[in-house]
């Protein structure tokens, strides 16, 4: 199993969440709002004349627990929906998932996701 995590403007989230309910190869996912900075730098604005340089910058953080043979068709939609060329899109990391438990019922691996 994987975990996919992937930081991505808040404007994507909706688009990815609407991808869930069209058989999306992930049962489930988990949504963090998060600051952060990158090679964007931050951005510059204008607020009553006067410069204000806003450096930590508002993010969504999509996770996924995903069988190992999913993790590509996962990050290529995200890659697909997510990804406009620009500087701020974002980062996908994948980690390996040793164990995953389901609370209620105690089912382990993939009975869990």
């Amino acid at each position: 199993m994987k975990k996919v995590e992937a930081i991505i403007q808040q404007e994507k989230l909706e688009e990815l969440k609407a991808m869930m309910d069209k058989g999306f190869e992930a049962t489930g996912m988990t949504v963090t709002q998060v600051l952060g900075v990158g090679n964007q730098k931050g951005l510059k604005e204008y607020v009553r004349g006067q410069e204000i340089i806003t450096t930590l910058l508002p993010k969504v953080e999509v996770s996924f627990v995903v069988l190992d043979k999913d993790v590509e068709s996962v990050i290529s939609l995200i890659l697909a929906i997510c990804q406009t060329e620009e500087v701020g899109d974002g980062k996908i990391f994948v980690y390996n998932v040793e164990e995953a438990i389901r609370i209620r019922t105690g089912e382990r691996g993939k009975a869990a996701i």
